[in-house]
């Protein structure tokens, strides 16, 4: 079972590096939550260090630009390890083909740009459907309408055998209260048709090799560095923790709070069926990040 805490406080001290979400932990998409940018200071000011990892489908400067907009101070973390940019690489290097159809939502077109990280970039090309070698998916056009109104495009890219390159697995999240889809939500439909799906961010391995290599750039970082998860995300932030083997701080105040009972902190008996229920087991959890 899951220990329950009251503050990162009480564990901050057996960690060098905190791996930690963005949305739904450290602001709602509109607005930074005061207490988990406090604790992230109070992280940092014992000497540990604090990678936001985000399966954003953005650059990190993006990000951080993104960020720093909606009232997040840079003095609460250290750098950033971002989907996008694990999902960029792969595009460069060809994963889906030269020629791309694009999903996207408003803002992400900045994952086009080039990437200085990879050597001999393929160049690649934005077309239509009829005339793409495979698919980028950065998120629905429209957030809030059913994934469901791109299955005829599915149906066709799945009879053509189009690889899906989803940049942000996250299915849902909370944009200041109301819930928005995500890529994962296209990408778990184009599979779930026969599709195949490629992912980058969490919970997979790529986002958290590109989150090991950020950290080992920071002065001072450790070889074998004592590291937490801290996410609101159980199918991604906690389960992606438990695939790599380290430990968790699950926030269930986030996009499972009702499924958690949270008011302040989780409600024993909900948190323990929903742990159960989703076959996750994270090392600590805390209704909200403080």
């Amino acid at each position: 079972m899951s220990r329950v805490i009251s503050s990162l406080d009480e564990i901050a001290g057996d960690y060098d590096l905190a791996l930690v979400d963005l949305w739904g932990c450290l602001h709602d998409g509109i607005r930074p939550y005061p207490e988990a940018v406090e604790a992230c200071r109070r992280f940092r000011a014992r000497g540990g260090a604090v990678v936001l990892v985000t399966n954003a489908p953005r650059p990190r400067a993006d990000v951080e630009r993104q960020i720093a907009g909606i009232g997040v101070p840079a003095d609460c973390w250290d750098t950033i390890a971002t989907s996008g940019d694990s999902a960029r690489a792969a595009m460069f290097r060809g994963t889906v083909g030269r020629r791309v159809w694009t999903i996207e939502g408003p803002g992400d077109h900045g994952f086009f740009a080039p990437m200085a990280l990879i050597d001999d970039p393929v160049e690649i090309a934005e077309v239509p459907l009829a005339e793409a070698e495979g698919i980028v998916c950065l998120g629905p056009a429209d957030p809030h309408a059913d994934p469901a109104v791109y299955r005829p495009q599915f149906l066709v890219a799945k009879q053509r055998g189009l690889k899906l390159l989803c940049a942000n697995p996250d299915i849902v999240v909370d944009r200041g209260g109301v819930r928005e889809w995500c890529a994962g939500a296209l990408a778990a439909l184009y599979t779930e048709m026969g599709g195949e799906s490629l992912y980058f961010g969490k919970p997979h391995p790529p986002i958290y090799d590109l989150a090991r290599r950020r950290y080992a750039e920071l002065p001072g970082a450790l070889p074998e560095p004592r590291v937490l998860a801290i996410g609101d995300g159980i199918r991604t932030d906690i389960l992606g923790a438990q695939q790599e083997d380290i430990d968790s701080l699950f926030i269930t105040g986030g996009i499972a709070a009702e499924e958690t009972k949270t008011e302040g902190q989780p409600d024993p008996d909900a948190l323990a069926a929903f742990l159960a229920a989703e076959q996750v087991t994270p090392t600590f959890a805390i209704g909200y990040l403080r």
